[in-house]
């Protein structure tokens, strides 16, 4: 018994076997690519990706905790970049057509939660209801076609810098450390942790579950909602076959971070690493030119993976 202690189990400390696996994918894709993985121009590319799947990273995180899971931020985050676009266009204001848009992704995620919490459909269910309703939607607000943005100021929201840190690296960074210490540091993220471990317990300790999964709702489809918001800047134009599978991204992060899916495990450090390993993948299959279907079948591969270390690290925690 002594032995096995002294043993260190890379599934009980899975930061330090991330961080390994991290810079293992480095190390094959800067050989295989010659160099130009490390490129600095191609850096600035995957932290721009990650910038936008870290948003709804964060949202699911939270949800994952509280053992929920919305599959609808694929869709908001299209049917929001659709709508800012049709806002600018009507010469509506930049910054209150950007509030506008994250304020109908914060009720997008009110709905999701009430069909949770009073209808009592299962989280998957009701959020695939969603996703389908806002995919549909995104398509017959702008007649199916792209809307294009000619407001310059707000173009430079998606393509600008600062420092030569583009914004969208920036605003990421900004609300990670914001919601890690919130998950972290104060009696609201305890909370998280309580209702996603123990729902009956913390229902005794006098903590209002409903609540909690609502305000989690609401963040993660206004995060979803902005993460559109910048990608329809970026794009110059909003888009309703935008940000197809975005929602697999960031659960894939997350639980490859080691976020349990039963919920009241893991850190928003951990995702952050998941979300640089799941991102660094993605564009070094694409810089050794990979074919998109392949793609799409590596990354399947990747979430089939991170479930099944999820699913081991439960075992050995029991």
């Amino acid at each position: 018994m002594t032995k096995e202690k002294k043993i260190p189990n890379i599934l009980r400390s899975e930061k330090s076997g991330l961080i390994i696996a991290l810079i293992l994918m480095i190390i094959i894709f800067s050989v295989l690519t010659d160099g130009k993985y490390l490129l600095k121009v191609n850096i600035i590319n995957i932290l721009v990706a990650s910038a936008i799947v870290g948003l709804v990273t964060i949202g699911e995180s939270f949800l994952l905790i509280c053992a929920q899971v919305d599959l609808s931020p694929g869709a908001v985050a299209a049917f929001s970049g659709v709508l800012v676009s049709i806002l600018l266009g009507a010469g509506i204001n930049m910054w209150f057509a950007m509030l506008i848009v994250i304020a109908v992704g914060a009720m997008i995620g009110f709905a999701n939660a009430s069909l949770v919490n009073y209808l009592k459909l299962e989280p998957f269910i009701a959020t695939l209801a969603t996703m389908s309703i806002l995919r549909g939607l995104a398509y017959i607000i702008c007649g199916g076609k792209a809307v294009f943005i000619s407001n310059h100021a707000f173009l430079k929201v998606g393509v600008g810098r600062l420092f030569g840190i583009p914004y969208p690296v920036i605003i990421f960074v900004v609300l990670f450390i914001v919601f890690i210490i919130i998950l972290a540091r104060t009696k609201f993220g305890r909370r998280i942790y309580m209702v996603g471990g123990n729902a009956n317990a913390s229902r005794l300790a006098g903590i209002n579950a409903h609540k909690v999964k609502t305000q989690l709702f609401m963040l993660t489809s206004a995060l979803a909602a902005l993460g559109g918001i910048i990608l329809a800047s970026r794009m110059s134009s909003g888009q309703p076959t935008a940000s197809d599978g975005l929602e697999f991204d960031a659960v894939t992060a997350a639980v490859l971070g080691g976020i349990a899916m039963m919920g009241g495990k893991g850190s928003l450090g951990g995702a952050l690493i998941g979300l640089m390993i799941l991102q660094g993948f993605n564009n070094g299959l694409l810089m050794l030119n990979v074919q998109s279907f392949w793609q799409t079948v590596a990354r399947g591969l990747l979430l089939v993976a991170a479930l099944t270390f999820d699913y081991i690290r439960n075992r050995k925690n029991k």
